[in-house]
């Protein structure tokens, strides 16, 4: 049976190309989700303060957190909106 526990990540865009990125630590976004930081819910804002607080000029725009969960070695949004902007569109 797969085990999986609810988290939270932070996403953005990148700015110099718009690109989906995720924050995978100390000034470090990944366009690979699998790359980000997953953080239990009580600790999802320090982990957002952290993304947004980066060197000037900041390599994304508009940070933000998203629900997800780490299941079967994969990070996959719950949302259906975060799992376009993840793995491309549905067809």
């Amino acid at each position: 049976m797969a085990h999986s526990t609810s988290n939270q990540l932070v996403t953005a865009n990148r700015l110099r190309d718009g690109v989906p990125v995720y924050y995978a630590g100390v000034d470090r976004w990944s366009p690979v989700i699998a790359d980000a930081l997953l953080v239990a819910e009580a600790e999802a804002e320090s982990l957002l303060a952290a993304a947004a607080a980066g060197p000037v000029p900041r390599p994304v725009v508009a940070p933000y957190l998203v629900e997800a969960v780490r299941q079967d070695g994969s990070v996959n949004p719950l949302s259906l909106r975060e799992r376009i902007r993840a793995f491309g569109p549905t067809v």
